[in-house]
C-alpha cells in the first residue's frame, strides 16, 4: 500500500486539519520533504493554500479538534498554525491547552522562527521586560546549582541569540536560560 493510500485510510479521506472531504493532497511537514506516513498529512486545498501564511483566520478554528490528533505530523502542523495565530485570543487559549511530546515540539519549532524571535514553550513570542516561569529543573553550567521548575525570572532581556533570554531569578545574579524552557507569565 502506498504512503498516500495509508494516509487516506488513516484520515478516513478527510482533511487532517479541518475535516473537509474535498480533494486531498499529501503535505510533507517541514523540514521533511518526502511524503511518508510518519512525516506527512492529508490536507484539503484550502488548508494547503494557507498553511504557510494563514489569511482566513476563522477557518483555522478547526484546529480546536485536530490539535488533539494522535498523529505527530498533525500535532506539529496544528501547533505551528496556532503559533502563527497566537495574537488571536482563541488560538492562544488552544496553545495553552495543547501538549506535545518533546520530540514533536522540537520538530514543530524547527519549522518556525523564520523571524528569529524568542518563543516560549507554547510558541508565544517573548519580549524584553516580560516575566517568565521556568518549566523544568535546569542545571546551571559551570556550577552544581539548579534553577528549579517554577522559578520566576522577572524583566527578561533578549540578546543576539533568539533562543536565549537573560534575567535575574530570586534576586540573584543574572543568568541565561533557553527560551523554550520558559513560559510567559
Amino acid at each position: 500500500m502506498s504512503s498516500e493510500a495509508t494516509m487516506l485510510e488513516r484520515c478516513q479521506s478527510k482533511c487532517e486539519l479541518c475535516s473537509a472531504d474535498t480533494s486531498l493532497t499529501a503535505y510533507a511537514v517541514p523540514p521533511h520533504s518526502h511524503v511518508t506516513v510518519d512525516h506527512a498529512i492529508m490536507v484539503c486545498d484550502k488548508c494547503l493554500s494557507e498553511i504557510d501564511e494563514p489569511k482566513d483566520i476563522n477557518h483555522w478554528r478547526c484546529l480546536n479538534d485536530s490539535m488533539w490528533s494522535q498523529e505527530p505530523p498533525v500535532q506539529v502542523t496544528a501547533w505551528r498554525q496556532l503559533t502563527r495565530l497566537n495574537s488571536e485570543g482563541w488560538a492562544q487559549d488552544l496553545l495553552d491547552m495543547m501538549y506535545m511530546e518533546e520530540e514533536q515540539m522540537n520538530w514543530a519549532m524547527q519549522g518556525m522562527s523564520a523571524d528569529d524571535k524568542p518563543l516560549d514553550c507554547n510558541g508565544v513570542e517573548l519580549k524584553k521586560g516580560d516575566d517568565v516561569t521556568v518549566i523544568k529543573d535546569l542545571p546551571v553550567r559551570g556550577t552544581n546549582q539548579v534553577i528549579k521548575q517554577g522559578t520566576v525570572i522577572r524583566g527578561i532581556s533578549i540578546g543576539d541569540d533568539p533562543k536565549l533570554v537573560s534575567g535575574k531569578a530570586n534576586g540573584g545574579q543574572s543568568m541565561y536560560v533557553i527560551a523554550e524552557f520558559c513560559r510567559k507569565k
